[in-house]
């Protein structure tokens, strides 16, 4: 119920659905060869907050809204809005199945089963870092990012104290940010150099250096560490970032790509020295927008994945219920939809009809590139395409 986000395990043998209205982690075993998804019974299938419907039990899965699956696949990580929390799980590796670990809530209030932790209100997003060394948490309405350091044998989490632990707008003891106004996104880079943030509120996206030494995150205040869509001091000025969401790195790490559900689009930019294309290259809009592309069925954009191939970018759109397909270059990175039918699928007139895509609101593609997986936060539901 209330189906937010979405995470394919890197062995591709589950997909784990972060369920908002369950108060739960739904767990399915995924057919490699089908992509099909079944849900085992039981604790098997799903682990909640207090437990019941005969889910494992875990605390502070509170509203959860995002979820991430660690590269050596033995742990899985979710934000929880509701619970101001962010929980850790230890992953069976033959079933799936999860299992809280001790410990394993670390939350911005006082929850039952959880250590107190720092700038967590109402956390958006989660993510790993590809050495396994951090867990990097958005908080929406703490305007910041939350820092916290992965055990690499249990996957236990702790969070540094004072500035290694946060970075923030206004925070006290967390490292000094800005354009951090109700994080969103959140990706980091293929080097692990650099960790990018969608911030809705201030709509704008912001690069954040990472020290793979300690995981600690700062910003450059000269214009390279945001862009925003109004003139603000110390960053640059970008086009159609309203409403900024999430991010979405290209697989050489070369680009990045970030939904924006007030814009109605999709934005491209450069990694390194934070810059957005050019031109119509630069963004992508539903209906039309001077110096953009256009696009179809995009009315609030929520998530976005770039497939392994780096060959197309596939966008769940909340509004029109859609989920839009485009097409990349890999060799310059420009996006444009694909035309008529092949362009989207969903519930929106022009699209190929597909069943259950209300709300659309997150993608994960597999591992082998064959199949796509969105959540239907309206229709409380799992979608599956096949990628031809």
């Amino acid at each position: 119920m209330g189906s937010r986000a979405i995470a394919v395990s890197p062995d591709g043998k589950n997909v784990y659905v972060a369920s908002s209205t369950s108060n739960a982690i739904a767990i399915f075993r995924r057919n490699e060869r089908t992509g099909t998804l079944t849900q085992p019974a039981g604790k098997g299938g799903c682990i909640a907050s207090p437990g019941g419907n005969g889910c494992a039990r875990a605390a502070g899965l509170i509203q959860p809204n995002s979820v991430a699956v660690s590269g050596n696949g033995r742990n899985v990580y979710a934000t929880s809005r509701a619970g101001n929390s962010v929980t850790s799980f230890a992953r069976n590796g033959k079933t799936g199945a999860l299992r809280q670990l001790s410990n394993g809530c670390i939350s911005g209030i006082t929850l039952p089963g959880c250590v107190t932790g720092q700038a967590l209100v109402a956390p958006d997003v989660v993510v790993i870092s590809h050495d396994g060394k951090n867990v990097y948490a958005g908080s929406f309405f703490g305007n910041a990012v939350a820092i916290f350091t992965r055990d690499p044998s249990s996957g236990a989490l702790t969070q540094p104290s004072g500035a290694a632990g946060c970075i923030a707008e206004a925070i006290s003891g967390c490292a000094p940010g800005i354009a951090l106004g109700a994080v969103e996104g959140l990706a980091i880079s293929g080097d692990g150099s650099s960790v990018y943030t969608g911030s809705a509120l201030s709509n704008a996206v912001a690069i954040l250096t990472r020290d793979p030494s300690t995981g600690a995150l700062t910003q450059a205040t000269d214009g390279s560490g945001c862009i925003v869509d109004a003139p603000l001091a110390g960053c640059v000025t970008g086009v159609q970032l309203s409403g900024a969401n999430a991010v979405a790195l290209s697989p050489g790490g070369t680009q990045a790509y970030v939904t924006s559900l007030l814009s109605n689009s999709v934005t491209s930019f450069n990694h390194g020295t934070l810059t957005q294309r050019q031109g119509t290259a630069g963004c992508l809009v539903f209906l039309r927008a001077v110096g953009c592309s256009f696009a179809r069925a995009m009315s609030a954009p929520e998530g976005i994945d770039v497939s392994p191939d780096g060959k197309n970018v596939y966008v769940a759109a909340f509004t029109t219920g859609a989920i839009d397909v485009l097409n990349r270059n890999p060799a310059t990175g420009r996006v444009a939809q694909k035309t008529g039918h092949p362009g989207c699928l969903g519930r929106s007139l022009g699209c190929k009809p597909a069943r259950a895509t209300g709300g659309a609101s997150s993608i994960a593609i597999s591992p082998d590139g064959r199949y796509v997986y969105m959540t239907s936060f309206s229709s409380n539901a799992v979608d599956v395409f096949r990628r031809k």
